[in-house]
Order: C-alpha cells, then structure tokens, then sequence
C-alpha cells in the first residue's frame, strides 16, 4: 500500500512538472514571436510615423495584457516571475511592490536574483520617497551632501553621457538653470554608470555651468532605487525630497512652484 501510494505521488509530480514545462514553453513561443512580429512590423511602418505609433500602441496593450494574465495565473511558479521581468517596466511601482509581495514561487538562479533586485529597489524608493530626507552618499572624497541640505532648492540630475533622453533634458535643464539659479537655488548633475572621460566630453559639450559628480556608477543609483536614467529630482532647503522623476515641462513647473514664481 505504502509502496502504491508513493508511485503515485511520484506520478503525480513527473505529470505536474511535465505540465508546468509544456506551460512555459507555450509562454515562450507567445513572446518569442511577439518580439519577431513586433520587429518586422515596425520596421516595415518605419516611414509612417502615424500608423508606426499606432502600432506600437496596440502591440504594447497585447504584450501586457497577456503577460499580465500569466503573472496572474502563474504567481506560484516561475512563469509568474518570468511574466513579471516582461512587465516590469510598464508598471508604476506600486503595482511592482504588491506582484512581488504576492508571488511564492520557490526560484534560483537568475529568477531569484531578479526577485532580490527587485525588493532591494522597492525598499530604496519607500526610504527615498517625495517627503523623506535625502540619502547621503560620497564618490572621490564629495559628499552628495555637500551640495543638497545646504539651505537651497536643488536640482539633481542623474544622467550618463551615452543616454538620449539625458542629452535630450540638458536644454530644459539649462534653460531652469539660467531663469531660477541664484541665493534660493541651485543644480547638480550626477554622473552614473559611465565613464569619466565619456562624462567630461558630453559636460562641455552640453554647456554644464552647475556643479557635477562624476563617475558615481552604481552608487546612488542604488541607493535611490534608480532604475532609468535621466532620473531628475527636486530637494528642498534642508534636503527633503520633494520631486522625484521630473521630466520636460514638469522640472520648470515643479521649481518655479517651490521658489513661489
């Protein structure tokens, strides 16, 4: 009896994780062809730059929707996890919080890693929430607090000289730069995840006439829960977070309302 009951608890585990297998691949396939088909199509719309956004539109509703229901159904092994490194990016982080909150699937290896990442970065931004005090950090001998905490509103710009969308925010943050710098007001560019030299060359080359730190890597980037760059941030006087990842028009609007113009 004892020996019948063990074969079929056994048989039981082969077919589950049988099933589990044919399940993931199933999911495989799905976004395995989502990104060839996304590829081809939008190269072949590329000179329609309407019906290219259009498409772009409705391909990301799909990959999310579908990835969504996985993650969904799935929050007990690790498809779940899988669906979840898919959508991570199209999620604010509330939503991220509570799937990692909710997942239980027992994962190692490169699934586990992310999932670590993951709650490392969710506890940094709850500790460097709008409202809490900055984190102070220090590369080559500067302190972060050196510049912010100091009695002034600052402006801090988390960027990298091969970064687009960095280089694409300089003349806005130029711009905030010329019409607000003064006794209340100030600005500070971080370098991460780029190399000195590279940063020195994009610095004059984007006419940076306010305080820098270089070569800060991972650090702060780390400690804020900084997962994208520009990531821009607005510090009061004495060093609390009041604005976090501002972008065009939002970084005048957020200091012309701090400083009361």
């Amino acid at each position: 009896m004892l020996l019948a009951v063990l074969v079929l608890a056994v048989t039981g585990c082969k077919n589950g994780e049988r099933a589990l297998a044919e399940k993931q691949a199933a999911f495989d396939q799905w976004n395995d062809a989502f990104g060839e088909n996304f590829q081809n199509r939008a190269a072949a719309l590329e000179a329609d730059q309407d019906a290219l956004l259009a498409f772009r539109d409705s391909a990301i509703t799909a990959f999310t929707d579908y990835n969504r229901a996985a993650l969904e159904e799935n929050l007990d092994n690790v498809i779940g996890v899988s669906a979840l490194q898919n959508l991570y990016g199209f999620l604010e982080d509330d939503e991220v919080a509570a799937y990692v909150e909710k997942i239980t699937a027992d994962v190692h290896g490169q699934d586990s890693l992310f999932l670590a990442s993951l709650r490392e970065s969710i506890a940094a931004k709850k500790q460097t929430a709008e409202g809490q005090m900055f984190a102070d950090f220090e590369v080559d001998g500067v302190k972060f607090s050196d510049f912010v905490g100091k009695g002034k509103y600052v402006l801090v710009d988390f960027w990298a000289s091969w970064c687009g969308p960095c280089r694409g925010e300089m003349p806005n943050l130029r711009a905030v730069y010329d019409e607000f710098h003064g006794p209340q007001f100030d600005m500070l560019s971080v370098a991460v995840w780029d190399k000195p030299e590279d940063t020195a060359k994009a610095a004059e080359e984007e006419k940076i006439a306010w305080n820098q730190i270089v070569n800060a890597q991972k650090i702060p980037t780390d400690l804020y829960g900084i997962e994208g760059i520009p990531h821009i941030i607005l510090f009061g006087p004495d060093g609390t977070i009041l604005k976090r990842n501002l972008r065009g028009d939002d970084i005048r609007e957020a200091v012309a309302e701090a400083l009361g113009r």
